[in-house]
């Protein structure tokens, strides 16, 4: 677990810094800067282009991860990269040629409720198109076992630029729209940017040749281009279906409580891009029991650390929202059902990792196109029918996850006789659950205190509360001996305080 750790530690701090500046953006600079249409409108752009990405990318950032260690010369390697390069602009040009003939269609259609949306909906393609080969150009670092530089592109970069852009709003050095249209040339600019790194680690021999396998290559780029569609509308369909019945600026206040319910997936972000290629190394490589210890230790990592944060998020909840304007207040349970949903994300560890890079990764179909219909009929049922709201959209994702992991849980189990369970797993549980509970239901009684009209009662509150909890939550931890990776940091770091 070294390279994990060490790769996971710098990508976690990455993310993290990430989070924050997407913090500041979605919580004071949007919400303050951008007026509530155009917020909902650029909420609504991305996740539709989410729901675009993955038929674009065609499935390549997985089946370089998946392929690539499997090769052993470097001209089969490039006879590889040379083959899955392309591969995107095979479905990328058509539907660009599709969406320019249909556009005025399609414009009109989605736009229905929302006319704003009609003169942006080309930006959808192009932000997509180049996500797509962000993540192809990413994967290609990651089979090099260098996940830092993308994982800092892809956390920080947009989050740094979306930043500077709402700074030029605010002075009005730029309008509305402008905004709209300096963000998608910063996508293009992140992708160049990534393409010339990737090349920098390696760069092959292109060759017209194709490798031995590139039929099992093409059925399993095939199998994921559908399963990850599949995967993209779980994650992004809510926020693609609310300007269908309601104003827009209802998306940007779903999209503050499910950013905030994100906060806990970091560090299972971060340990997944060194793991993702590590578990196909092993699993090429038929090294069971290493799979088999990746699986416990990833696990319990992972839902130590997102345990923690699924405490503090939860715990400071209604003291965040005292922070944003009125309007986006009310979304507690949404960050309760996402937060919960990205912490079992977690406890899973490299679950997923071991499903698509294994024989089995056929079953990954099936479970997606299940998953993506139940989402969609159940988003339909709770938001329009029952009329539960964002709620409803909410409860519907939380659901099919939650089936959803158990059975992959199950799967693992039957397929290759390993579980992320231990002794520790359960006590790691009681300590989540004793101070989620212990917690969530008081705040200090701090008075009111303003600076320049902004409420800084609630910062103090979530501070103090979150020391405290965080105190209590490491001393357990220690004490219990729950992770050796975790007892191992700690020593280090008191060993560097007391020289």
């Amino acid at each position: 677990m070294g390279i994990v750790l060490k790769q996971s530690f710098r990508n976690t701090l990455f993310i993290y810094l990430g989070f924050a500046f997407g913090g500041i953006n979605t919580l004071f600079l949007y919400t303050r800067f951008l007026e509530d249409e155009y917020y909902g409108l650029v909420t609504f752009l991305l996740s539709t282009s989410n729901l675009l990405m993955p038929f674009i990318a065609f499935g390549i950032h997985h089946t370089i991860i998946k392929f690539y260690s499997s090769y052993f010369t470097k001209l089969e390697k490039d006879q590889f990269l040379s083959a899955v390069l392309f591969l995107p602009l095979l479905i990328a040009l058509p539907i660009g040629f599709i969406g320019n003939y249909f556009y005025e269609q399609i414009s009109n259609y989605l736009s229905v409720e929302n006319p704003i949306i009609k003169n942006y909906t080309y930006i959808i393609y192009l932000i997509a198109f180049t996500c797509a080969y962000f993540e192809v150009f990413y994967a290609w670092a990651k089979v090099q076992f260098q996940s830092v530089f993308g994982n800092i592109l892809k956390e920080l970069w947009n989050r740094v630029v979306v930043m500077i852009l709402l700074f030029a709003v605010y002075f009005q050095w730029i309008t509305k729209p402008e905004f709209i249209y300096y963000l998608t040339g910063a996508y293009f600019l992140r992708m160049f940017v990534m393409m010339f790194y990737a090349f920098s680690l390696y760069f092959p021999k292109f060759s017209l040749s194709k490798p031995k396998n590139f039929n099992e290559v093409l059925r399993f780029s095939l199998y994921i281009i559908m399963a990850g569609s599949a995967g993209a509308i779980i994650l992004d369909i809510d926020k693609f279906m609310i300007p269908g019945k309601e104003a827009i600026e209802k998306a940007a206040y779903y999209s503050v409580a499910v950013f905030i319910g994100s906060f806990i997936e970091a560090p299972s972000r971060a340990m997944l891009n060194i793991l993702q290629p590590l578990t196909s190394k092993t699993l090429n490589e038929e090294n069971h029991k290493e799979v088999a210890s990746l699986y416990k230790k990833s696990s319990i990592n992972l839902l130590l650390i997102s345990g923690l944060f699924f405490v503090l998020v939860n715990a400071n909840v209604n003291q965040l929202f005292n922070l944003l304007p009125k309007e986006y207040a009310g979304g507690a349970l949404v960050v309760l059902m996402i937060s919960f949903l990205k912490m079992y994300n977690g406890f899973l560890g490299n679950n997923g990792a071991i499903i698509n890079n294994s024989k089995f990764y056929k079953i990954t179909l099936p479970a997606s196109l299940i998953m993506a219909i139940s989402v969609y009929l159940l988003n339909k049922l709770f938001y329009y029918e029952w009329n539960m709201g964002t709620n409803g959209l909410a409860l519907a994702t939380l659901i099919v996850i939650v089936f959803a992991n158990t059975f992959k849980l199950y799967f693992v189990k039957k397929k290759f006789s390993i579980t992320p369970f231990t002794n520790k797993t359960f006590k790691m549980i009681l300590i989540i659950a004793g101070l989620y509970f212990g917690f969530i239901f008081w705040d200090f009684p701090i008075s009111n205190i303003y600076l320049w009209k902004f409420p800084i009662h609630p910062i103090i509150n979530i501070i103090l509360k979150s020391i405290l909890i965080t105190s209590i939550y490491l001393y357990l931890i220690f004490k219990l001996n729950i992770s050796n990776e975790f007892d191992l940091l700690l020593q280090k770091f008191y060993k560097r305080q007391s020289k």
